[in-house]
């Protein structure tokens, strides 16, 4: 509940944050919760767009101390860095981790739901990803188990990496501007989280009527014969 409520009020907190440790230290902060966030399969429950409104709104406030300017380049650095850890995590350990009957440190139904992504999207997954809770924290990791070229993958990383940072960062930067964003942080934050869960949604929908279809198929042939 405690995090929850820390993500519901991301601009109370930063802000909080900031008047403690002073904009240095969150900067360096937000570098390690981007980065653990996209290159650690075991942190996808960290903040990743909210925060990136959160903070561009920030960056637009005066007396908060924050440069867009060095914000921007940080963050999208860590993205790239935490996908690349990914990556190579996926590449050594992951076929261990998919044959294994259990594991204890990651989530198997976030895996394959990531692996099913992958499977439908292709490369572009590492792109796509990014705007999806979750599969983000995932997809780099089964794009190591694929073996994917990784001067293919790395052009995706950066490209996915400059596109979701710069998307959530600005739009916090100039719409946490508008006095009525400022007084319904709260709902705007809500709002953001919504549109992130939507692919994730409209994915287990798809892949439910399929299944659906499928027993439906093999029921018909199995009473047909």
């Amino acid at each position: 509940m405690q995090l929850v409520d820390w993500i519901l009020h991301l601009d109370k907190h930063l802000n909080d944050l900031i008047g403690t440790i002073g904009p240095g230290w969150l900067y360096a902060i937000m570098f390690a919760v981007v980065f653990c966030e996209t290159g650690l399969v075991v942190t996808p429950f960290l903040p990743g767009d909210s925060l990136l409104f959160a903070l561009g709104a920030l960056c637009a406030i005066d007396d908060a101390k924050l440069s867009i300017y060095v914000m921007a380049p940080l963050l999208i650095v860590a993205a790239i860095l935490g996908d690349a850890l990914n990556y190579w995590l996926g590449a050594w350990i992951g076929p261990r981790v998919f044959t294994s009957e259990s594991s204890w440190w990651l989530s198997k139904a976030h895996l394959t739901r990531a692996q099913a992504f992958y499977s439908r999207y292709g490369a572009k997954t590492i792109v796509l990803a990014r705007f999806v809770p979750i599969v983000r924290t995932f997809a780099p990791f089964v794009a190591g188990i694929g073996k994917m070229h990784f001067f293919r993958f790395w052009i995706y990383n950066v490209i996915g990496a400059i596109a979701w940072v710069a998307i959530f960062l600005l739009a916090g930067y100039f719409l946490g501007r508008i006095e009525l964003i400022q007084k319904n942080f709260f709902l705007v934050t809500l709002g953001i989280i919504a549109v992130s869960v939507i692919p994730i949604a409209l994915e287990w929908w798809m892949h439910r009527r399929e299944k659906k279809r499928i027993q439906g198929t093999t029921h018909d042939q199995v009473a047909g014969s």
